[in-house]
């Protein structure tokens, strides 16, 4: 489910309207002139996708239990607008939000996710929420953009801020529909090219085309889950496709067609022109965490597999996003994101960021030998005491003795 990287990127999708971007974040880093702040993660140019890699980030550690650094987190809270809208980067947060400043529903709905699973934040994604169900469509879905055609991608991660803000997406509606029915209207039918697939969006002429990287989007949202979405008990995968008169069954349409597309070499390939022929690493993590969220495990783990061997180049190019993703496999997989193929995607991932806190179990850890540190050491203290009582008792009594046998 990925962000769009680039203006290039975002050019390129409004032409075609059938491929999202690669998760690499492969913009130029900022001139010396431009330093980033230091409580955001990644080193590369965060003016199109800032806060999606730092939610990201954040929520990949929450997920293996770390506590992500608190100037991280403050960082991205200092980054919504007044009306509750987030935009990709604002340098200068001290000028309000305008016409001009580019906010967008998926750099919304991904800070969402991250900072309701850390908690504390209601304020924060309580507006952000407000501002999402503003610009939801008459069909149901969302775009990009505050009023761009719906498409699976941007509609889907919605649906997952909103249920991590403890909303029912079914019940979140615009002139009667929700996000499901959006979602349905983007699904494949079971006949013809791409069976049980989710478009993008509907192409020039209307018509629905495969994507796979929407598919794992459409699969999820159609789940009611989120981007860290834990493994599930849909079904294997491997059902054959069935009209979608639902939600449920759209996503296991939807799971079906990425087992397929994923069983010959264990990855999807790349939809952007020229590469075609190149492996999509982000897309693949993707399709593994909606696998595993719909239940179709088998085909998930040996992706992931396919993941431990190869996307670590990917990964160390492409920076927190990459990571993150990767963290969110793992996780969906039950997988141990600190051996991922012989390497510790949560130490790599924390160390394109500040410098984190400790784990929630190490300060669990440390509470607990504390108390037994206090409880020890009053016992010390009190056993010096009642020393010190007895021997003050003993003193006593010489001295009484000596006393007695004065002449």
């Amino acid at each position: 489910m990925n962000v769009r990287r680039s203006a290039a990127v975002l050019a390129a999708v409004a032409v075609i309207g059938a491929a999202t971007p690669a998760a690499a974040d492969t913009t130029p880093s900022p001139s010396p002139s431009k330093a980033l702040p230091s409580a955001l993660y990644g080193d590369g140019d965060p003016q199109y996708d800032g806060v999606w890699r730092q939610s990201l980030a954040l929520l990949a550690q929450h997920t293996v239990g770390v506590e992500p650094p608190k100037a991280a987190v403050d960082w991205l809270t200092g980054q919504q607008c007044a009306d509750g809208s987030f935009a990709p980067y604002r340098a200068d947060t001290a000028a309000a939000c305008d016409a001009k400043t580019m906010v967008d529903t998926n750099q919304t709905a991904a800070a969402v996710q991250a900072l309701a699973a850390l908690g504390g934040h209601d304020d924060v994604t309580g507006k952000a929420v407000g501002w999402l169900k503003s610009v939801q469509n008459k069909d149901g879905g969302w775009g990009y953009t505050a009023g761009g055609a719906s498409d699976t991608n941007s509609t889907s991660v919605v649906v997952g801020a909103l249920a991590a803000a403890g909303e029912k997406p079914a019940e979140v509606k615009k002139d009667g529909k929700s996000p499901y029915d959006a979602l349905l209207t983007l699904a494949l039918p079971c006949e013809g090219d791409g069976a049980g697939a989710f478009a993008f969006q509907p192409d020039k002429k209307g018509e629905l085309v495969a994507n796979a990287d929407a598919t794992a989007a459409g699969v999820l949202g159609s789940l009611g889950a989120g981007l860290a979405a834990g493994p599930g008990k849909g079904g294997s995968g491997e059902a054959a496709c069935e009209k979608a008169d639902g939600p449920e069954q759209a996503a296991a349409n939807g799971a079906a067609y990425l087992t397929d597309a994923l069983a010959e070499n264990g990855h999807l390939t790349s939809a952007l022109a020229g590469a075609e022929d190149q492996p999509d690493y982000g897309n693949t993590a993707d399709a593994v965490v909606a696998l595993a969220a719909q239940g179709a495990g088998e085909q998930a783990a040996k992706s992931l597999t396919w993941l431990e061997k190869n996307a670590a180049d990917w990964a160390a190019q492409s920076g927190p996003a990459a990571y993150a993703q990767l963290v969110f496999a793992a996780h969906a997989t039950g997988a141990d994101p600190r051996d991922f193929g012989g390497a510790d995607l949560v130490k790599q991932l924390g160390a394109t960021g500040p410098a984190a806190e400790k784990t929630l179990e190490a300060k669990a850890d440390e509470k607990k030998e504390k108390e037994e540190s206090d409880s020890g050491s009053g016992l010390g203290v009190w056993w010096f005491v009642g020393v010190c009582l007895v021997a003050g008792i003993g003193i006593g009594f010489l001295i009484s003795g000596r006393g007695k046998r004065q002449p």
